[in-house]
């Protein structure tokens, strides 16, 4: 929350944040700001050292003054548990935020990335995924 004025200020030179709809990217932009992204070498070194991360893209006119694609890195939004977490519990908060998914996009421009396909995409490894999601994601047919 204190990033934006920071580089609005001059107390930042930088900003790292959200994907596509971000309020902050949004005022930074109307504001002036401009989006740097790695060269393909760099994100090729980025990746190699952190396996959470993928390539995406940030579609042209996502925000003002943006008008070409941005190819970067980033992450897919995605719900952090405890591995104790019961596997029912897990497979209905799965069940309930892919049923969600139309909702949740309607309300929130972000939340259009969140979505089973991204959540398996979001795991370097799919150990990493709570049982009870691994068995959402198969029912719902994503292996």
């Amino acid at each position: 929350a204190d990033g934006p004025p920071m580089l609005l200020d001059g107390r930042a030179d930088a900003l790292w944040g959200a994907g596509v709809g971000w309020p902050a990217f949004s005022a930074l932009a109307k504001s002036g700001g401009r989006f740097l992204a790695p060269n393909e070498q760099e994100i090729a070194t980025i990746l190699r050292k952190n396996p959470a991360l993928q390539t995406v893209t940030l579609p042209a006119k996502s925000y003002a003054g943006q008008d070409a694609p941005l190819r970067s890195v980033g992450s897919w939004s995605y719900v952090l548990a405890k591995p104790e977490l019961p596997a029912e519990a897990a497979y209905l908060l799965a069940r309930a935020i892919h049923r969600s998914e139309g909702a949740l996009a309607a309300r929130l421009e972000q939340a259009r990335e969140t979505t089973l396909a991204n959540t398996l995409a979001a795991a370097p490894r799919r150990e990493l995924i709570h049982p009870g999601v691994l068995r959402y994601l198969a029912e719902a047919g994503l292996r």
